[in-house]
């Protein structure tokens, strides 16, 4: 890109967005409104999950929790319930504890200026200027992943957006084209980026930018943006046991340090009075983010009422059953497993 030019020279782009935008933008349920609160729920649910998948979520967690003083309230275990299936539960918790600051800090009212917005718990650059745009016509540029794509292929930048100082980089960059109305332009490229200049075979025949775009004009449009780090998966070992008599089975709530923070787990370890119960193990493969786990579960049928009390009586678990787990939330391996223990206490 031309250091020497000027926001004049490209502010057509972002008006060309617009434009585009008014015509296609995609018809959501968090579109119209203002609310900060349903924005910044949708702006956390959609931060790691496809808005197809997770519209349901989204439309149901609302449903329970339909602003921030019900959301504060809450238990957090039902806060991690109604988060099923969103994954990353963390964003949960963080979304928990920061509508609790929103009572105490701010008298229950959503704050409306980004370096408030960015105090709350969980809350990056990103979800601050995307709610102080959107909701208080904030005029920070919503970078992220879209931003990035988009931008460097206009641009034919080869800014690596693994660089720490990216998101300073391409706000820079966004600025250039950025109009006026910076809510509606925050959205424009988070839709031009999910439909049409996508990651791997972009629509640029369908892209109203496509005139102004340098890449294109240069066919390169598969050399941007440029990443070169990486951050490579570590391998992660786990083993529960399955521990179950009559239909109940025995969970614990982790703890919120490390990997599925306040889920519920199988026991981790049992007694030698309960190892001639294991029947049988299942060998489980699971991808995180940045860690491959290896997950060994052991069926622990305990015939011995003696063995089960004493074991229930010496370790901190909850007993509970196939209906009642439901009230819980668990990794996906561990849901997973559950799900195949029937009602008759077998294993389907």
């Amino acid at each position: 890109m031309e250091k020497n030019k000027k926001k004049s020279d490209f502010l057509h782009i972002g008006n060309k967005l617009l434009k585009w935008y008014d015509k296609n933008a995609r018809d959501l349920p968090f579109r119209n409104t203002k609310d900060p609160y349903k924005i910044w729920i949708c702006e956390i649910v959609f931060q790691q999950t496809r808005i197809a998948q997770g519209l349901n979520h989204y439309n149901n967690f609302i449903k329970r929790f339909p602003d921030v003083q019900t959301l504060a309230s809450a238990e957090e275990d039902e806060v991690l319930l109604y988060w099923k299936g969103l994954g990353y539960y963390s964003r949960a918790i963080n979304i928990h504890k920061a509508s609790q600051q929103i009572i105490n800090d701010y008298n229950g009212i959503f704050p409306s200026e980004y370096e408030e917005i960015l105090k709350l718990k969980g809350v990056g650059k990103y979800t601050a200027a995307a709610v102080s745009s959107i909701c208080f016509n904030g005029k920070m540029p919503a970078v992220d992943g879209n931003f990035y794509r988009v931008l460097s292929r206009i641009f034919a930048d080869d800014f690596d957006v693994s660089n720490s100082r990216a998101f300073n980089y391409f706000s820079q960059l966004a600025h250039l084209i950025m109009p006026e109305n910076v809510g509606d332009f925050n959205q424009a490229m988070m839709d031009l980026g999910s439909e049409i200049c996508k990651p791997r075979n972009p629509l640029c025949g369908e892209c109203p930018l496509n005139i102004d775009c340098l890449a294109f004009s240069l066919n390169k449009i598969s050399e941007f943006p440029v990443k070169t780090k990486k951050v490579k998966a570590t391998d992660l070992e786990l083993k529960y046991y399955f521990v179950h008599r009559n239909g109940e089975f025995l969970i614990r709530q982790r703890k919120d340090d490390f990997i599925w923070k306040k889920l519920f787990e199988f026991p981790l370890e049992i007694s030698d009075e309960l190892i001639p119960f294991i029947k049988s193990v299942k060998n489980v493969h699971h991808k995180l983010t940045h860690k491959n786990l290896s997950i060994e579960i052991f069926n622990v049928e305990v015939y011995s009422e003696e063995a089960w009390k004493a074991f229930i009586d010496e370790n901190d678990y909850i007993i509970t059953n196939v209906e009642n787990s439901h009230e819980k939330s668990f990794p996906k391996p561990l849901e997973n497993y559950i799900q195949k223990y029937d009602v008759s206490y077998k294993f389907l």
